[in-house]
Order: structure tokens, then C-alpha cells, then sequence
């Protein structure tokens, strides 16, 4: 009982030390991720879900895993993990990016990017539309359970990269080239019809306006456009939320195959 009770200061030791690496791996995903970053989250409430998520991981991740009891093992440990989560939650912030890309481009397609507005989700200006395709996503993603497949995702990340591992630098550089590369194709798939209906719009005031120059096709043009992407966009909401859903997936799958290639 003795020997048991002079080994407690040691195994807190390593328990508390386990909680901060895996804090620093989860910790990026409430800084980077959709829905878990928003600012509309207060902070402590922020902090309370990633202790909660550090307390359920942490007995898992350190499993047969010895904790470094040097400080510089230990920063270098810790710097691995936030390496870690920084390019996980990063691989899922492209979603938003791509839903801010789409939007912005139909904002200033149809005319709305002059009357932008402070995005509550974000923090930063955005127009009517771009507000709307945000709080869409954030919806879809927690209706979907977007939030719990971060959560499996960042759990089955240390089945892939062990505590004290790291992945390459190759996988890491082709990992950010992918997203990067997906964050136009996203936005342009979900506001694809959109973009299509102003294009046909302009195009036939275009024909007016050379059919009767007398008109002024700015004045008119301009509410038909509007009422034409409200009404594409009222058509398309319902098949966006399967869409941004798989998305997710594929956002998952890629950042988890890229880690396991490390």
C-alpha cells in the first residue's frame, strides 16, 4: 500500500501530462474547424468542450504510450501535437472557405456585395447571400452530425499518429495543396446554379439591350437578377445540405489518409 501510494505523485505526473498533449492536439479544432470555431461560442464554453473531449481521449491516446519527463522531450512532444491538430482541423476548415468562396462570387455576381454586413458566424464582412450559405452550413453541420465525425475523426488520428509521432512533410505539403485546391471547386459546385441563372439572365438583357437601345437594362436587369437568384437559390437549398455533408466526409477521409501515408 505504501509503494502504491509513493507511486501517485508519479502517475498524476503522467496523467496531467497526457491531458496537455492531447489538449494541444484537440485545441486547434475550436480555433480552425467549422462550427466549433465560430464566434459565437463564448470561450469558456469553448475550453469546457475540449477539456471534456481531452478527459475522454486522454486515457486512450496514452495507452502504452510512456510520457517524456524532460522539459525539452516535452515541448517537443507538445509542438509534434499541435503540428498534428493544426493540420487536421485546417483540412475541415476548408468547407467553410469554400461555402464563403461560393457565396461571395454570387454576391458580386447578382449585386449584393454592396450592402456586405458583419457575418456573426465569421467576424468578417459578407453580403446577403454569403450570411445565408454560412448559417446553412453550420446548420447542416450540426443537424448531420458534423460535429461527431470531427470528433471520431480526430479520435481515429491517433490510431494513425500515435502520441510522440509526426506525420512527413510530404503528406503534410500535399495535404494543404488538395485543400487549397478544393476550396474553389466546393464553392463553385454549391452555387453552380446560381452563377448559371445570372449568366442566362445577362445574357438575355444583354440581347434586349441590343434589340432596344432605348432601355435601360441596368435599372431593370438588376431586380430580375435578384428575384432570379432567390428563386435558384430557394430550389437548390435542399439538395446543398447532402452535398455539404459529404463534403465533410471527404474532408475527413483526406486529412485521415494524409496523417496514415505519414
Amino acid at each position: 500500500m505504501q509503494g502504491i501510494t509513493s507511486q501517485l505523485p508519479e502517475i498524476a505526473g503522467a496523467n496531467l501530462i497526457a491531458f496537455v498533449l492531447v489538449l494541444a492536439r484537440i485545441g486547434p479544432l475550436f480555433v480552425l474547424a467549422p462550427v466549433l470555431s465560430t464566434g459565437m461560442l463564448p470561450a469558456r464554453a469553448k475550453f469546457a468542450a475540449a477539456a471534456g473531449m481531452t478527459l475522454a481521449l486522454a486515457p486512450i491516446a496514452s495507452r502504452g504510450h510512456v510520457m517524456p519527463q524532460d522539459p525539452v522531450g516535452l515541448a517537443l512532444m507538445l509542438v509534434q501535437e499541435v503540428g498534428v491538430g493544426i493540420a487536421f482541423a485546417l483540412a475541415l476548415s476548408v468547407l467553410v472557405a469554400g461555402v464563403a468562396f461560393g457565396a461571395s462570387l454570387v454576391d458580386t455576381l447578382v449585386g449584393f456585395s454592396f450592402g456586405s454586413l458583419i457575418n456573426p458566424i465569421t467576424g468578417v464582412p459578407a453580403s446577403v447571400l454569403g450570411q445565408l450559405y454560412t448559417l446553412l452550413a453550420m446548420m447542416v453541420f450540426v443537424v448531420s452530425g458534423g460535429v461527431r465525425i470531427m470528433i471520431m475523426g480526430i479520435a481515429r488520428s491517433y490510431d494513425l499518429v500515435p502520441l510522440g509521432t509526426f506525420p512527413s512533410p510530404g503528406a503534410l505539403g500535399r495535404l494543404a495543396l488538395a485543400s487549397i485546391t478544393e476550396v474553389p471547386l466546393i464553392g463553385i459546385e454549391l452555387v453552380g446554379p446560381v452563377i448559371l441563372a445570372v449568366v442566362v439572365v445577362d445574357a438575355a438583357f444583354g440581347l434586349v439591350a441590343r434589340a432596344v437601345p432605348q432601355m435601360n437594362v441596368f435599372v431593370i436587369g438588376l431586380p430580375v437578377k435578384v428575384i432570379a437568384s432567390f428563386a435558384v437559390v430557394a430550389a437548390s437549398l435542399p439538395f446543398l445540405a447532402g452535398h455539404l455533408d459529404s463534403d465533410m466526409q471527404q474532408a475527413i477521409e483526406r486529412a485521415l489518409m494524409a496523417l496514415r501515408s505519414g
